[in-house]
This record gives C-alpha cells, sequence and structure tokens, in this order.
C-alpha cells in the first residue's frame, strides 16, 4: 500500500507508476475520489458525534419543553450518527479495496517495459565450451537419472507433473545447499527461521500475493490456509502489527520453508525436469530497514547473492528487471540467472526485490524513532532456490562419463565428496 499522502500530493507521479508497469491508471483517480470521500464522511461522523455528545449534557440539565425538546432532536441525531458510521464504514472499505489494488511505485532508474524489456547490470564467469571439450552435455534429467539423484516419473505417478523426489546424492545435495546458505547468512548476521508455511489471508494479503499473482497460490478453502509460495510471506509477516525500535534496524532473516506455486499460465514451458515445479525448498533472505536505507540495503542482498552463486562456481549474470515484469510489491528488482548450457541460455535462480514501505503498511509494521513512529521499508532476496540451482551445478560441472565435479565450497557439506559418480542401473 502506498502512502496516500503521496497520492494526494503528486497522482501523477503515481499514474506515471502505473503505466510503467502496463497497470490501470484509472484506479489512481477512482482512489482519490473513494479517499476524499472517506475523509468527507469521516469528518462528517466526527462532527455528529462531537454534537451528540454535547447533546448528551445539556439534556439532564434541561426542564420542562426544553427538556422534551432536547430529546427529540437527541434521536433524530442518534439517527443522524447512525447512519454517517455507516457511511463512513462504507467508504473506508471502498478506500481500502482500491488502495490494496494499487501496485507499488516503480524506483526511478529501473528500466520500463515488459518481461524481455531487462537489461543486463553484469556477466561473471564464462560459459563451458563442450564442443571445444569434445562432448555434447546431458541435461540434467539425465544427468539426474545417471546419478540416482532425480526421479520425475515416480514423482509424476505418485502426485503429478511438475513433482520430483530427490534421491541419493540428490538429497544429499539439497542439504549441502541448505546448510552452506545458512552458514553464509549466518556469518553476515542474519537470524536463521523455519517459518510456518500455511498462513491466515492477512498475512498472504499484506504481502501483495493475493493480487495479480493469486492465480498461483495454492489456498486451502475449507480451513482458510494459503500454502506460500516463498519465504517471504511469513517472514514479512512476523512481525505484523508490531513496532520495532530503530535501533534494532536493520532486522535481517534468513528462512528456510518449502514453496508451492499453482505454475498458472505455464502450460507448455518447462515441462521437462525439475525448473518450474510445484513444490520446491528455498533459502531465502529478508531485512526490515529504514526507508531511507532500502536502496543500500538491496544492493547489499544481491550482492549477498552473487557471492552465493561464485562459491557454486556457475557462470551468470545480473539484470534489472523491467517496470512491466515486477510484482505488485516490487519497486525494484534484480535477477541472477546461471546459465543452463543445455538450453543455450541464461535462466532465473535468485532474486531480490525493494518492496519499500509497501509491504509495512499493508502489515502494519513501523519503527520507533527519536521522531515518532513511521513505516519501515521490507526486502527479500533468494539465496539458494534449491532445484535451479541444483539443474545449474549439474550440467555446469559435468563430465563426459556423467559424474559431476562437486564445487570446492560444497564439499565440506558433502563429507569431503569431490566428485557425484554415476551409480549402477
Amino acid at each position: 500500500m502506498i502512502d496516500l499522502r503521496l497520492l494526494r500530493e503528486d497522482p501523477d507521479r503515481v499514474r506515471a507508476s502505473q503505466r510503467a508497469r502496463g497497470e490501470d491508471e484509472k484506479i489512481v483517480d477512482a482512489l482519490l475520489v473513494a479517499d476524499e470521500r472517506r475523509r468527507a464522511a469521516a469528518s462528517r461522523y466526527d462532527a455528529l458525534r462531537a454534537e451528540q455528545k454535547a447533546l448528551g449534557k445539556q439534556i439532564p440539565k434541561a426542564q420542562g419543553d426544553a427538556r422534551a425538546a432536547l430529546l427529540e432532536r437527541a434521536a433524530r441525531l442518534a439517527d443522524d450518527v447512525k447512519a454517517a458510521e455507516a457511511e463512513r464504514a462504507e467508504a473506508e472499505a471502498e478506500a481500502e479495496r482500491l488502495a490494496l489494488a494499487l501496485s507499488n511505485l516503480v524506483e526511478e532508474g529501473a528500466p520500463e517495459g515488459g518481461e524481455e524489456d531487462f537489461v543486463v547490470l553484469e556477466e561473471i564467469g564464462k560459459p563451458r565450451d563442450f564442443a571445444a571439450e569434445g562432448f555434447t552435455p546431458r541435461d540434467h534429467v539425465e544427468l539426474g537419472r545417471l546419478l540416482g539423484a532425480i526421479d520425475v516419473e515416480r514423482a509424476a505417478k505418485v502426485s503429478g507433473a511438475r513433482f520430483y523426489y530427490l534421491t541419493g546424492v540428490g538429497a544429499l545435495l539439497e542439504l549441502a545447499l541448505v546448510n552452506l546458505a545458512f552458514a553464509q547468512a549466518l556469518e553476515a548476521g542474519f537470524v536463521p527461521v523455519i517459518p510456518p508455511v500455511l498462513v491466515k489471508p492477512p498475512a498472504m494479503e499484506g504481502t501483495g500475493f493475493l493480487g495479480q499473482a493469486a492465480e498461483n497460490v495454492f489456498h486451502l478453502e475449507k480451513d482458510d490456509f494459503y500454502l506460500v509460495g516463498t519465504a517471504e510471506v511469513p517472514l514479512a509477516a512476523m512481525h505484523m502489527e508490531e513496532i520495532l525500535d530503530a535501533d534494532r534496524l536493520p532486522l535481517r532473516y534468513v528462512g528456510f520453508s518449502p514453496c508451492f506455486r499453482r505454475e498458472a499460465g505455464s502450460y507448455g514451458k518447462d515441462t521437462r525436469g525439475i525448473i518450474r515445479v510445484h513444490q520446491f525448498d528455498k533459502v531465502e533472505m529478508f531485512s526490515f530497514c529504514a526507508p531511507e536505507d532500502a536502496r543500500s540495503e538491496h544492493r547489499r542482498l544481491l550482492q549477498w547473492e552473487k557471492e552465493f552463486l561464485a562459491k557454486l562456481e556457475l557462470p551468470f549474470r545480473v539484470i534489472d528487471v523491467a517496470s512491466g515484469d515486477l510484482g505488485a510489491s516490487a519497486a525494484r528488482k534484480f535477477d541472477c540467472e546461471a546459465w543452463i548450457p543445455t538450453q543455450g541460455k541464461y535462466r532465473e535462480v535468485t532474486s531480490t526485490s525493494n518492496c519499500t514501505e509497501f509491504q509495512a503498511r499493508r502489515l502494519r509494521i513501523r519503527m520507533r524513532t527519536e521522531q515518532g513512529v513511521r513505516p519501515l521499508a521490507t526486502l527479500n532476496g533468494t539465496l539458494c532456490a534449491i532445484p535451479r540451482t541444483i539443474v545449474a551445478i549439474l550440467e555446469n560441472h559435468q563430465q563426459p562419463d556423467g559424474s559431476v565435479v562437486v564445487p570446492k565450497a560444497l564439499r565440506p557439506y558433502l563429507g569431503g565428496r569431490e566428485v557425484l559418480e554415476p551409480v549402477a542401473e
């Protein structure tokens, strides 16, 4: 939710942000009208209540006809107050509905356009030339089968398409990645968290996942719980309706959780393997900080993501995501994309977003400073999305015989194992 004072003072800026996102800017004018109606209704209600209280003090002192007249007036006033209260509630509900439908303001400097209009900020590492090495690389599905690490066929039998088993060294590789990610985050001062993954509607709505992203959310209607698509949701909502002392900020958490996504609209995309699935595990960074520090904090989260991918010795690039491809909560987003040899292109493996005050306002999280209480900023960043990271490791570090060299940083978490060897059929 954006600051309504900013909306009133500079509606053109909000309209421009909506246009940059490719979203309806008419909602800005509708919200301005609703906000004015809300404020007018609140003023009318407050005035009538003040009159009612004043009248209540006069009645006990009045006698005879004067008292009867005051009582008659009080009765009419009670009806007016009741009607004004209903009008105020209706106006507030409409203004809140429109405010929740409005996306965050795009940060100045973010590239404009759609999904393909990102800007490449840097490329790190160089993709291997498999042709020069004299062999054709196998994809992660074949490698996973050779290594006894990935089983999509049995997962399809048990759960359907877009599910998978990690078995043998595949399961060990996930645990190694999680431990490496947590070790890095703890060294940087993050607080480790294992959050709940079933959340109530206010948590999902407050983080901005019941708007444009709602189609990809699993909802358990009988119990009115949502399965989270990222630990960002429970980490953000962890301090819902709280006031944090400014001297505690930045407050950084690193969470590990399963993630659930319906993948609506992805029919025919990434149907092979474990790149686009309904359930996966992820290590997520989350930060609460002062709004004025949010941009620099965003760059720190990106740097930690880059450090992690560099430890895995993966070739990757960093992109500045275009405005039309931002989620509703993000003012700006940077993605790290690893090179996938068998696809001949870079694919997203981490993402970090600056959500400014947008989520904090919706979740009613504030910070206490010497100058008073005000909203703070929230930021999130993927440290390790397990399946896509495993895909990148297997494909980039494979050898002609189907074995996979383990990146040096991961070896201590795999019992010192240097190579993942094919297993007997």
